[in-house]
Parts: C-alpha cells; sequence; structure tokens
C-alpha cells in the first residue's frame, strides 16, 4: 500500500497494470482475474469495462493484432497481452475471444 500526497491509501499498481493505459485497464484486470482459459466478450461488454467505445479501428482485424516477439505492442493490445491473452475478434457477431497463452515450459499462465 502506498499513501497519495492527499493522505489516503492506495493499492500498488503491479508492473503489468501500470504497463496498460488507463482507458483499457477495465479490460485488462478483468482478463487477469479469469481462471477461464478462453473468454468471449462481446463489443459491447468490452465497451462496458472500459467505461467507453471502442475506436472506430477496432472494426478492422490490424487493431486487433499482437505485436510480434521483436516489436513493440500497439497500446490496446497491452490489455490482453499482459494479461497473458490472444485476441480474435469476430467481426459479425461483434465478439472477441481471448485465449490464455501457454508460458514457455507449456504450462498455463497463472491468471
Amino acid at each position: 500500500m502506498t499513501r497519495s500526497t492527499t493522505g489516503s491509501i492506495l493499492p500498488s499498481l503491479t508492473l503489468q497494470a501500470s504497463k496498460v493505459p488507463v482507458e483499457y485497464r477495465g479490460l485488462h484486470q478483468y482478463l487477469k482475474d479469469r481462471y477461464a482459459d478462453t473468454v468471449v466478450l462481446s463489443f459491447a461488454q468490452i465497451e462496458a469495462l472500459n467505461e467507453g467505445q471502442l475506436p472506430a479501428p477496432a472494426h478492422f482485424q490490424e487493431w486487433w493484432a499482437t505485436a510480434p516477439a521483436d516489436g513493440v505492442p500497439s497500446t490496446q493490445s497491452r490489455a490482453w497481452t499482459e494479461a497473458h491473452r490472444t485476441a480474435v475478434p469476430n467481426f459479425p457477431a461483434k465478439n472477441v475471444m481471448f485465449e490464455r497463452v501457454s508460458d514457455v515450459a507449456g504450462a498455463k499462465s497463472p491468471g
């Protein structure tokens, strides 16, 4: 716990959460807290978690892409990559499937 300059006690941010932009932290926290290996969320559910509308580019495949291992992840992809997940959009159904990424040893990453 840390004390802010106003005197209130605030929980310390984890390193992972601090990498996720504030506008996508709702989605990140939701995905991080799920035990299921696969989570499917509608665009409306994602917007509710983020407390704002998805931007227009979210209706295109490239927006949901995860950066290559040697590349810099996009701002929005940190919401799922920092929660150890991939994102696969289904545009006709207006939803996204987030799947847990296995670690190097082949075991599932902790949620």
